[in-house]
């Protein structure tokens, strides 16, 4: 079954770097685009960025130039590198992948920017 394990989050000052990665499984990794959402309380998930299988990425505005979406299709993962955090990124991040119409999420990785 498709699996998506999150890691890498944390509490990081403004300014600050992390990177997240996104470990796949159950699915032919190669053949499927990629994406990173997020949550902050009280708001609606929304779209980060994407990957597609030939590299095409796509990023929200409110982070475009910030952060940077990648994947290993040898490993199996994606990864998101944050840097420049602000206070506003501060959400739980998921991955993201649909296979045949079906949204797989995994369990979501927390990331506050803080002083």
């Amino acid at each position: 079954q498709v699996q998506l394990v999150e890691s890498g989050g944390g509490l990081v000052q403004p300014g600050g770097s992390l990177r997240l990665s996104c470990a796949a499984s159950g699915f032919p990794f190669t053949l499927y685009a990629m994406a990173w959402f997020r949550q902050a309380p009280g708001k609606e998930r929304e779209l980060v960025a994407t990957i597609t299988p030939g590299d095409t990425t796509n990023y929200a505005d409110s982070i475009k130039g910030r952060f940077t979406i990648s994947r290993d299709n040898t490993k199996k993962v994606v990864y998101l590198q944050m840097n420049t955090l602000k206070p506003d990124d501060t959400a739980v991040y998921y991955c993201n992948v649909k296979v045949r119409r079906h949204d797989y999420w995994g369990q979501g990785t927390q990331v506050t920017v803080s002083s």
